[in-house]
């Protein structure tokens, strides 16, 4: 499996690993006894929501994503020396910039916990949500521009005839990039509202990215995809504790915090690893999501600010919610959706005489309801997870078998 690791070098590699995966299994079980404790504190200090998809309306404590996301960075923290132990004490010249890369990667990642927290205590404009991932990314393409500032990109076999070998992107790659940061954090945030899926989802693509990295030791960037395991270890193992709580019935909400705090750091590994073509191939059921989801993003068609499924008390099910809206007050390229949606068969959509149309919200939780009927949370749950891993399985086949039919792989 090493087979790009000399024998001599084995337990240095493996090593740091063990470490960080013992300091994971004990991040979990902080994680699982500090959330009972600690949750309360926030309903006291009002942040805390009402649970719309239940019957009995209880306060349920919002935001304790910034529990995990503080143990994840903390014990990211405490390995800072560990990955660099054999250099401390020896000759061998200090690897700077392996060092410069780790700490840009906890700094854009504490960033966006910080700030993704501003955002559930101040509820924040959809502008500052597009502004504040863009910034916290900064300090990693910096990183970026001093270590490797490689924007040349492979070109798939069928186009080299007119585009040659490769492509220099230039400024355009690191556009890509910081894009890729924005995309990632608010991708888990619009594909949320039901018990367990945010943290859900978010473990299915850490855990293809694990499964991707060990795939990946045996190659030439094997240092690339240690980095990233020093993250996914303990990202998965306090994510782990939060979904405990988190499924359904669920005991706390995760907020925005961990939503960012997640994206930012499959971004962080994505790029700081090489692999973010990778790492959006994982991203598929967000993608779909937010393209479903455009017209209503940019206000084509009009959006509540609530896009929940509605709860029915009689059935103890979710039906699909609807926005309902004259068909006047929307312009030609709303119409044009709306018209190839229909065509498409993917709304639910009813007009009356005088012109007021009700359709359902365009999201994935909804267009799952109109294809399989109302369902209970937890079956809904269960069914977007199965989604999500069903897209992680077609991302390694697109990554594997079908990249060699483009790529000299």
């Amino acid at each position: 499996m090493f087979n790009a690791i000399s024998n001599k070098d084995t337990w240095k590699f493996i090593f740091p690993i063990l470490i960080n995966f013992t300091m994971s299994i004990g991040a979990y079980f902080l994680a699982i006894r500090l959330i009972p404790k600690i949750k309360n504190m926030f309903i006291k200090a009002n942040l805390y929501g009402i649970d719309m998809n239940k019957k009995s309306g209880d306060k349920v404590p919002e935001a304790l994503g910034v529990v995990t996301g503080c143990l994840f960075l903390i014990t990211l923290f405490l390995f800072i020396p560990i990955p660099f132990t054999n250099y401390i004490f020896s000759d061998i010249n200090f690897p700077h910039s392996e060092f410069m890369e780790f700490l840009a990667a906890l700094l854009s990642i504490c960033c966006m916990l910080l700030l993704g927290f501003a955002d559930d205590v101040l509820d924040l404009r959809w502008r500052h949500k597009l502004l504040l991932p863009t910034i916290a990314s900064l300090p990693l393409l910096m990183v970026y521009y001093i270590n490797f500032n490689s924007t040349l990109i492979i070109v798939p076999k069928p186009l080299r005839p007119w585009f040659g070998f490769s492509v220099d992107l230039w400024i355009f790659y690191y556009l890509y990039m910081g894009m890729l940061a924005v995309f990632c954090t608010n991708a888990i945030n619009i594909l949320a509202g039901i018990n367990g899926l945010e943290v859900g989802q978010s473990l299915v693509i850490s855990m293809s990215i694990l499964l991707f990295n060990i795939i990946e030791l045996s190659g030439d960037l094997w240092k690339a995809h240690q980095f990233s395991l020093y993250f996914m270890l303990p990202y998965i193992s306090t994510s782990l504790g939060l979904l405990k709580f988190n499924w359904y019935p669920a005991q706390v909400f995760v907020g925005d915090t961990f939503c960012y705090l997640s994206g930012m750091t499959f971004a962080v590994v994505g790029i700081i690893g090489h692999f973010s073509k990778t790492t959006l191939l994982f991203f598929i059921p967000q993608i779909i999501n937010f393209l479903y989801s455009v017209p209503q993003l940019f206000h084509f068609i009009p959006c509540p600010r609530h896009r929940l499924p509605k709860y029915n008390k009689v059935t103890d099910k979710l039906e699909i919610s609807n926005t309902v809206f004259n068909k006047k007050d929307i312009g030609f390229i709303g119409k044009l959706i709306i018209w190839i949606f229909r065509k498409l068969y993917i709304i639910k959509w009813q007009e009356d005489k005088e012109g007021v149309i009700s359709c359902n919200n365009f999201t994935l939780i909804n267009f799952v309801l109109i294809k399989i009927g109302p369902m209970k949370e937890s079956s809904l749950t269960v069914t977007l997870l199965l989604i999500q891993v069903v897209s992680s399985l077609l991302a390694f086949i697109i990554r594997y078998p079908l990249a060699s039919i483009f790529y000299d792989v």
